[in-house]
Formats: structure tokens, C-alpha cells, sequence
């Protein structure tokens, strides 16, 4: 009752079964798939699934969440957990079926890329199979590979790298429904409540239409948009890349299970080097890492990069960071044509960002190299390009410039699995959200509290496991949702807002002890040098702007943690939270 489901079941079977200091890629590792209670029931937004494992990026705790219908389709199975441990001598895929679950031969599906999988095991295992696997990526062993349902990715961390060091190319699972519930009228009553709460949210309107397409615009008009490896925070010609324009190329909406949102959208490039090419996406993440990373305001070229890498099974932020500072070496001299096996690597090259994508997802060259992040690509490369990483933990940085959005930036750096903008996202700073109250992204005091807020919120609503589009920003009121959880349960206390708002504290200093048990604490809470030392550029109203006190907003922000001035949860908080059991665990490791 802890820890509920979802990412509380991950954290908690992860801490307790994985011996410390377990390489990620051995086959000791663990790799949890977690549906949340939720999942299935018709409510909405509220069927995403989550994997949790050792990052092999990060060396961290990490939990990545995907979409479509698996998650749902776990829950028809009559499943929570799938838990993977050990791995096959040979390619294998994990088939499930009422109840018998059956390893079967994989071997022709080597080199295959997620479409091409699904589509071959649907095929064998007919139209009420529902699969999560892994591309070239995760077979090679990239270490940001990613995992796919459909088109929808459980995208950073390494997932799809942990799923391919075991020999497990996909889980199959083939079931029908329902799910039972204590209560069916009460559910549904509230699941109507939760319709007129989707229609009456003041974003409800413009979000199906655009999906985060908006944040183009938005993000750049405060001086946000990260350019030229996070030396600028506008991109020229931006406007090439707006909402409107992609929506001229728009084929069709898609959703994940029983969700009103369809903020997927699938586009069609119509003219120019990408003619002919479709993907559902970009979003915008994809679209930054592709544009603005690398200096090009040249549309299809974000539209191809989003199909390749979900093609392929490589987490988009994490490829797109590692070819942008790619560029601003080659800028700088540190790489050139030699060693990136002829690639110009200037900027407004989309063509080459492309090919460097496919050498990466391939492991050949210099994509061998940033095939490993950039953390370690810098370590292999040497001639201060440690400078150039733009990174916290390993993993690398999402498209909101810190020095722009100051306590958002604090969250990557307090975040257990490093630089996520997902885990804890601001919405305060970016968008202006009063709730739970008003934020000056540009102060360095005040404000620690928000940014725990939203990790606890995040947490909390990652046990549904709900969608950050329809919980964090609100369409899903909270004690709505509360309500849903007790009826889908019948476990009463889980109605209680407070209650589950502390669940989520519980599971995020789990999660932090995890990672201090691996040996990493506040040395390991820093933003890159970059944004301490270097103003912000080329950024409207934030121009000049400058991290001046990272340890003054790191220690306000343990203070209301609870954490000592090491970033130690307490022996008190632990207690507080239900977790005396692991004070001397904790004690031992620091």
C-alpha cells in the first residue's frame, strides 16, 4: 500500500532485489515493466506503463514511461510487474498469453527495427497482441536506447539497452480484457467526471490541435529554446519550425488507450530533401534536438530524425544532445572530417546530423563514440571537450535552458535520474501556472519548494500511472484523481490527497537512497560549467542570464527535502516516511 503501483512497485523491487554496484549491462541487472491501477479501466490518460532498471548511461536509478495500449494490455493480462532478470544465450522475445508466459526464439528478428518487429510478431500471434521491444539501437547496444510500443517510446536512460543486454528483443502480450473493479458504477461515474474536467481545462481546446508543438513559439519567446549546444536561447528563423507549419504537413491524430487528448500527430513531409517521409512526431523535444542543436530551421529534417530514431529505438534527446555537441566541437577544432569519417558537421547540415544518427544507432565511427554519451564520449575524445558536455548525471540535458527556467534547471540537478524534464516538470516557469503558486523563474531564492513539489506531483501521479499531459498540468484534478485510485483499488486511504502526495515523497527519497547507496550524492547535484560561468546569448528577455548561486539554491532545496547538507535524507525523514528500514543501509553507504 506504500508504494501503490507503477513507479512505486519499480523503485521498490529495484531497491530491495539489486545488489549494489551491479555493472547495468550484466545480466544480474533488473529490468521492471509496471503498469499502475489505472491502466485499462477506461480512465483517461491513465494507462501508460513504466520500465525501471539501472540506467547503463547514468549508472543511476531510472524510470522511463511509455505510451499506446501496453500498459493496458498488461493490466488485461491480469499483470502489475514483469520482471526480467538474467539473460537468453540467443535473441529471444517473451510471449504472454493467459496466464503461461513462454520465451520463444528470436533469432529472426535480429537487426529488425521496431515497425518491422511489431509487424512481424502481430502477424504470428494475432490483432490482440500488443508488444514492447527494441531496435538496432538496443541490439548494439547504444546506451541511450529506448523501448517501443507502437510509435510511442519509453525513450530515455538506456531502457532499450538494458532490454538488449539480456538477449530480449520484445515482450509480447496477447489478451483481450476486461479489467474488474470493485465498484463498475462508482468508476465510471467518476470517469465522467473526469471527461467534464478534460472539456472545462483551459488548455483542453488547443492542446489536441497542436499537442506541444506550441512550445516552439512559447519557449522561444522567453529566451528558453536551447541553440548551438546551450550557448543561445532563441533560434533564428524559429518561425520556419512553428506549430502552424507542421500542422500544413498533419495526416492524422493519434492517442494512447482511452485518452481524449490525441496529442499525437502524425505528419507527412511535402516537399524538399525528406519529400515522402512520415512519422507520428515530432514533439517538441525531437524538434529542438534536431533544429536548434545544430543550427537549422529545415522542418522535414526533424520529421526524418523522429522516424530514424524511432525506427532505430534511440532516445531522441540523448542522440540529438550528443550530435549537437558534436557540432560545437567541430566548431572548435576539436573533431574534424578525419575524425568524423568526412561528415561536415557545420551548422544548418542537416543531411549530416542524419547520417551521424544512423552511425550512431549503428555503433560505426565516430557514432562508436557518442553511441556512449556524451559524458563518456568526452572522457574518449580528451582536448577539453569534458567542457562542451551538457549533461547532469550522464544523462543528457532536455530543451529548457536552466538559466532561463532556474528552478526547472534545479530539478535536473536533484533529479534522480539526472537532467529529466518529465520528472518534476515546472510548469510555473514555463507557462506561467499558478498552481501552487506563481514563480520567478529568474530568481535564486524562494523557491525550493516548488521544484519538490512537482518531483513529489510527478512521483505521485507516475504510481496511476498518468500521463504528464493529462495529471502534472492539471486536467486531471487531484482529488479526482485520488478518488479513482480508492474506487479502482477499494483501498479507502488512497483517496486522500495528502496521502498520496507523501506516497510520492516516499518513493522519491527511495529512489535517492538508491543512488546514494551507488555511491553518488551532492558531488553529483551540479549543473555543467556552462551555465554557471557562461550568460545566456542571443535571448530576448533572458539575455545575460546566469546561474550565480547553484549552492545556495541546492542547499534551500535540501532544507525543505529534509536532507542533510550532504543530500542525505535523514534518519528522521526516512522514519517519517515509512522508511526506517534502510537508515543504516544509508548509514553504511556514506
Amino acid at each position: 500500500m506504500d508504494f501503490i503501483g507503477g513507479r512505486g512497485f519499480g523503485i521498490k523491487y529495484l531497491y530491495d532485489e539489486l545488489r549494489p554496484g551491479t555493472d547495468p549491462l550484466s545480466p544480474d541487472n533488473k529490468l521492471i515493466f509496471s503498469a499502475g491501477p489505472l491502466a485499462g479501466t477506461g480512465a483517461l490518460g491513465c494507462s501508460r506503463w513504466i520500465v525501471t532498471s539501472k540506467s547503463p548511461l547514468t549508472g543511476t536509478y531510472y524510470r522511463s514511461s511509455g505510451g499506446a495500449d501496453f500498459g493496458a494490455w498488461m493490466k488485461f493480462a491480469g499483470l502489475d510487474m514483469i520482471l526480467v532478470e538474467g539473460s537468453s544465450d540467443k535473441l529471444a522475445y517473451l510471449y504472454i498469453e493467459k496466464g503461461r508466459f513462454e520465451i520463444k526464439d528470436g533469432s529472426d528478428l535480429w537487426g529488425k527495427n521496431t515497425t518491422e518487429t511489431q509487424e512481424k510478431l502481430t502477424q504470428v500471434h494475432g490483432p490482440h497482441t500488443r508488444i514492447a521491444c527494441i531496435g538496432p539501437s538496443g541490439e548494439k547496444l547504444v546506451r541511450y536506447a529506448s523501448i517501443l510500443s507502437s510509435r510511442r517510446a519509453a525513450g530515455r536512460g538506456g531502457m532499450g539497452t538494458v532490454m538488449g543486454s539480456k538477449n530480449l528483443k520484445a515482450i509480447v502480450i496477447n489478451a483481450n480484457g476486461p479489467v474488474k473493479l470493485p465498484n463498475p458504477r462508482e468508476f465510471k461515474e467518476l470517469i465522467q467526471e473526469e471527461v467534464a474536467a478534460h472539456r472545462d481545462s483551459p488548455i483542453s481546446p488547443e492542446f489536441p490541435e497542436v499537442g506541444t508543438l506550441n512550445n516552439v513559439e512559447t519557449i522561444n519567446a522567453v529566451g528558453g529554446f536551447p541553440t548551438r549546444n546551450f550557448r543561445e536561447g532563441t533560434l533564428k528563423g524559429w518561425e520556419s519550425l512553428a506549430a502552424r507549419e507542421y500542422l500544413k504537413m498533419r495526416e492524422r491524430d493519434t492517442s494512447c488507450y482511452a485518452c481524449m487528448v490525441h496529442c499525437g500527430k502524425v505528419f507527412t513531409v511535402k516537399s524538399g530533401d525528406y519529400a515522402g517521409v512520415t512519422s507520428e512526431g515530432p514533439d517538441y523535444e525531437t524538434i529542438n534536438m534536431f533544429s536548434a542543436a545544430i543550427g537549422s530551421t529545415n522542418i522535414g529534417a526533424t520529421v526524418a530524425a523522429n522516424a530514424l530514431c524511432d525506427e532505430l529505438g534511440v532516445d531522441t534527446i540523448s542522440a540529438g544532445g550528443a550530435i549537437g555537441f558534436a557540432y560545437e566541437l567541430f566548431e572548435k577544432g576539436i573533431l574534424t572530417t578525419k575524425d568524423t569519417g568526412g561528415l561536415e558537421l557545420t551548422y544548418g547540415n542537416h543531411q549530416a546530423a542524419l547520417e551521424l544518427l544512423r552511425r550512431i544507432a549503428n555503433r560505426e565511427g565516430l557514432g562508436e563514440i557518442l553511441a556512449e554519451g556524451v559524458r563518456r564520449a568526452a572522457v574518449r575524445i580528451g582536448k577539453d571537450a569534458e567542457d562542451y558536455a551538457m549533461h547532469v548525471k550522464g544523462l543528457e540535458m532536455p530543451a529548457y535552458d536552466p538559466r532561463c527556467f532556474k528552478w526547472h534547471g534545479l530539478n535536473y540537478v536533484t533529479s534522480n535520474c539526472g537532467a529529466n524534464h518529465c520528472l518534476g516538470y515546472a510548469d510555473q516557469e514555463t507557462f506561467n501556472a499558478p498552481f501552487p503558486r506563481i514563480v520567478d523563474r529568474y530568481a535564486e531564492k524562494g523557491f525550493a519548494d516548488i521544484t519538490k513539489f512537482n518531483q513529489d506531483l510527478s512521483a505521485m501521479l507516475d504510481v496511476g500511472v498518468v500521463c504528464v499531459f493529462v495529471g502534472q498540468q492539471m486536467r486531471l484534478p487531484p482529488p479526482l484523481y485520488c478518488k479513482m485510485l480508492a474506487s479502482a483499488t477499494g483501498i479507502p486511504p488512497f483517496g486522500i490527497p495528502p496521502f498520496l502526495l507523501q506516497a510520492g515523497e516516499r518513493i522519491f527519497n527511495l529512489e535517492r537512497c538508491f543512488n546514494i547507496r551507488e555511491g553518488f550524492g551532492r558531488k553529483d547535484d551540479v549543473f555543467p560549467l556552462r551555465f554557471t560561468t557562461m550568460p545566456l546569448q542571443q535571448a530576448g528577455p533572458s539575455e545575460g542570464q546566469l546561474i550565480k548561486d547553484a549552492a545556495g539554491m541546492l542547499e534551500q532545496y535540501y532544507e525543505v527535502r529534509g536532507w542533510d547538507k550532504d543530500g542525505i535524507p535523514t534518519p528522521r525523514k526516512l522514519e517519517e516516511l515509512g522508511l526506517k528500514e534502510i537508515t543504516e543501509d544509508i548509514a553504511q553507504a556514506v
